[in-house]
């Protein structure tokens, strides 16, 4: 048998099923009886005690001082990024292999993205690399980190838990510091991961958490913003709903602002999915189990798993292909999508984007070949618990 099919073969193995998608939302809990509740009462938009709830929920559950909640991840991005200082013109250091929504959120704010290469060990950014790119590029005067080549402001550094595998984020908040540099962890697919027992999310400055409809926990669509500092909560809270000054009938806005609410009713599936999280998380490390026992004996692909002293979420699964076989990796994806057993890559290289392949950029050669050889795998937590 070809690799593609001997692939296709032990994937269908796991999931048990004759067509399967990548990622599904999981509903078994109290989701209906809590959005009908808003439907009942007519508190169904960005008012609601769920909003307040869900926020107070999403605190206690990552350890944070202070959860925000907005409409979409890369809105809490955009607006995390301004909360630490991010101006128009300013450059802001984030991985070439993410999302392209990581790089939007800069560009939203007027801020260009300046691209770092990743860490194989971590699949987040690479940080002796960007020790490396940073002692040749930038300078720190006056207090103030700047691109010797650009002449731009290096405001922040945005680390990306990739799949929920956690970046090293001790090492990089000592390399930000030396450097002056903001940290605004991109934590939109990393919640429920840890470092040493401390949630991602909670190491930065601020942060982002996404519940798009693929993610471990969903409201539909909206994302968070998670800080200890008291101020820059509210200032987020502010900034997100229109710069509305309080009042109990007069609508006075104080600034330019943004309506980035999440709805109450979206708040109410998050409580109801927050609820529910850590059996998720206890099947997704069940699937793990089952996927590394599926290839243990395949000498040319090797399942991703976590570093010694984190503790990933595993949102999606990931097969990393050897090196000198990645050049069978379309053919793998064409196999197990055509056998119903949905695949797919992981992104194109953010700098090699039309819109940003004029950005600085420092060599991503273990970027580049992770791109060639990622595969990421069936990751709904259904797969071990079962359809409702």
């Amino acid at each position: 048998m070809q690799l593609a099919e001997i692939i296709t073969e032990r994937v269908r193995r796991v999931t048990a099923t004759a067509k399967v998608a990548l990622h599904e939302p999981c509903f078994r809990g109290r989701e209906l009886a809590y959005v009908t509740e808003c439907i009942e009462t007519g508190w169904v938009s960005s008012v609601g005690s769920y909003v307040d709830r869900f926020e107070r929920d999403l605190a206690a559950y990552t350890g944070a001082k202070h959860a925000v909640v907005v409409s979409n991840g890369t809105s809490g991005l955009q607006i995390a990024l301004q909360l630490v200082g991010v101006e128009a013109g300013d450059e802001v250091l984030i991985p070439a292999l993410s999302f392209v929504a990581t790089a939007n959120a800069v560009r939203h704010c007027g801020a260009q993205p300046h691209f770092v290469d990743s860490d194989e060990a971590s699949l987040g950014i690479g940080i002796a690399a960007l020790a490396e790119h940073l002692g040749q590029v930038a300078e720190v005067l006056a207090g103030v980190c700047r691109n010797k080549r650009t002449g731009r402001r290096i405001a922040a550094v945005v680390p990306m838990h990739t799949f929920g595998h956690p970046v090293d984020m001790p090492a990089l908040l000592e390399l930000a510091a030396r450097y002056h540099i903001e940290v605004v962890e991109d934590a939109a697919e990393s919640l429920g991961s840890t470092i040493g027992g401390r949630h991602t999310g909670t190491f930065g400055r601020c942060s982002m958490l996404s519940f798009n409809g693929n993610k471990i926990v969903t409201t539909g669509g909206g994302g968070a913003i998670l800080t200890d500092d008291a101020a820059l909560a509210k200032r987020a809270k502010h900034l997100s709903t229109t710069a509305k000054m309080p009042h109990a009938w007069a609508f006075y806005h104080d600034e330019v602002a943004y309506n980035y609410r999440m709805p109450n009713l979206n708040a109410a599936l998050g409580c109801a999915q927050l609820e529910q999280i850590d059996g998720f998380l206890d099947a997704k490390r069940e699937l793990t189990q089952r996927y590394l026992e599926a290839f243990s004996d395949l000498p040319h692909v090797r399942l991703f798993t976590e570093r010694p002293g984190t503790r990933a979420n595993y949102w999606l699964q990931t097969l990393l292909i050897a090196p000198e076989l990645a050049e069978q990796r379309d053919a793998i994806l064409a196999a197990t999508n055509g056998a119903g057993q949905m695949t797919r890559p992981v992104w194109e290289l953010l700098s090699t984007l039309p819109m940003y392949r004029d950005c600085a950029s420092m060599a991503t050669p273990v970027a580049q070949d992770l791109a060639r050889r990622i595969i990421n795998l069936p990751s709904s937590p259904q797969l071990i618990m079962g359809a409702v």
